[in-house]
C-alpha cells in the first residue's frame, strides 16, 4: 500500500515526491500498537516501487547499502522523498524528510543496489 503522492518532479535521474502517510495505512497496523511507526520495510518498498517505475525501469532489487534511520515516521506524517540514480554503479540513493511546520528533518536514508 501506497503513501498519497501530493507531488511529484522528475528532473534528469532524480525524482522529489511529497507524500502524505496517512494513519489508514497497512504498515501501521500492529507495528506498535500503543505508538505507530513507519516500518524501515515500507520505506524501502517505496523507494522500489517509485525508483524502479520512474528512474531505473526494468531493474531489480539486490542489497541495501547505508541505511540510517534517524527519526520515527508517525502516521498523518508528510514526507518529501529524494530518490537519485546512478546508473554508472546500479543504484538508488535516497532520503525521506519529515516536514514539519516548514522545517525538514531527516528520517531516513541509504541506498540500494540494483541488478
Amino acid at each position: 500500500m501506497l503513501p498519497v503522492e501530493r507531488s511529484r518532479q522528475i528532473q534528469h535521474n532524480t525524482v522529489t515526491l511529497m507524500l502524505h502517510v496517512t494513519a489508514d495505512l497497512f504498515w501501521f497496523q500492529g507495528h506498535f500498537p500503543a505508538l505507530p511507526i513507519l516500518p524501515g520495510v515500507a520505506q524501502l518498498n517505496w523507494v522500489m516501487h517509485y525508483g524502479v517505475s520512474l528512474l531505473a525501469a526494468g531493474k531489480q532489487f539486490s542489497a541495501v547499502e547505508n541505511i540510517k534511520f534517524q527519526q520515527p515516521v508517525p502516521p498523518d506524517s508528510l514526507l518529501q522523498l529524494v530518490i537519485g540514480w546512478d546508473a554508472s554503479t546500479s543504484r538508488l540513493g535516497f532520503r525521506y524528510s519529515l516536514l514539519r511546520d516548514g522545517d525538514a528533518v531527516s528520517a531516513s536514508s541509504g541506498k540500494i543496489q540494483l541488478c
